[in-house]
């Protein structure tokens, strides 16, 4: 099983998620070697709860994971914190919906929930907890107290990062997260579907959230970095940027 822990449906949180666009995505993923992937969407996307309406209208589910063009699409969100970073929570459709609507209160800027509150709101929930990009200059968890960078089932090892600090974010990012006895897995950040497969996880066949949390416990799996990943995530970062232009002229219009 081929797995990217850290996608988006959107273009970007400010706009919203087009089913036409999803469908083209999860080719594309398809296409670029992915069996399965978490679409980790942001917490406060513009149409963050109608997106997964969508998903339970459309497509078949069972375990803990629709079935999308032959792959396997587990449900999840990216949280800011208050005091700074981003926490990928995975889980059930139904874990992941509830989860949605108690954030609600938390979306704006100003009032984004302090980090142990998330902790305890989804110690209710069976999730995996992952902490995004944890060496990203705007977005870091190095800063953040000890007993919290120790919870998470895993870091993200981002192709972002890597395309913009370098390979050497690899390193950087497994040192952290040995310091905390945490593992860690790959995530792509796709919002443009030219960056799917710039990094994935090669997994045994999963099917729900306790055999994906094992899997990582044990360690039987592999990171993989696409050679062509500063290609991909360069191509998707003008693209992104091309097309958010044009939104916003089109608004404007």
């Amino acid at each position: 099983m081929q797995i990217d822990f850290h996608t988006h449906a959107n273009l970007s949180k400010e706009i919203n998620i087009s089913f036409e666009d999803f469908k083209k995505k999860m080719n594309e993923a398809k296409a670029n070697g992915l069996t399965a992937l978490a679409i980790t969407e942001h917490f406060n996307a513009a149409n963050i709860i109608e997106f997964y309406e969508m998903l339970q209208a459309e497509y078949p589910y069972e375990k803990d994971y629709y079935k999308i063009e032959g792959m396997k699409i587990f449900c999840g969100l990216e949280v800011d914190v208050k005091e700074n970073g981003h926490f990928l929570i995975i889980g059930s459709r139904d874990d992941i919906w509830t989860i949605a609507h108690l954030l609600i209160p938390y979306r704006d800027k100003d009032a984004f929930i302090p980090v142990k509150e998330l902790i305890n709101l989804t110690s209710d929930f069976n999730v995996l907890k992952i902490g995004a990009h944890p060496l990203r200059k705007s977005t870091p968890w190095h800063h953040h107290e000890v007993d919290v960078l120790q919870q998470f089932d895993a870091y993200d090892l981002n192709s972002k990062d890597l395309f913009t600090d370098g390979l050497e974010m690899e390193e950087r990012v497994q040192s952290f997260a040995t310091s905390y006895n945490v593992p860690v897995v790959g995530g792509s950040d796709t919002h443009q579907e030219l960056q799917y497969g710039s990094i994935l996880n090669v997994f045994p066949e999963c099917n729900s959230i306790d055999e994906l949390r094992e899997v990582i416990r044990q360690g039987n799996y592999e990171i993989q970095i696409s050679p062509c990943l500063e290609v991909k995530v360069k191509a998707a970062s003008q693209i992104k940027k091309m097309m958010k232009e044009l939104n916003l002229y089109n608004k404007v219009k």
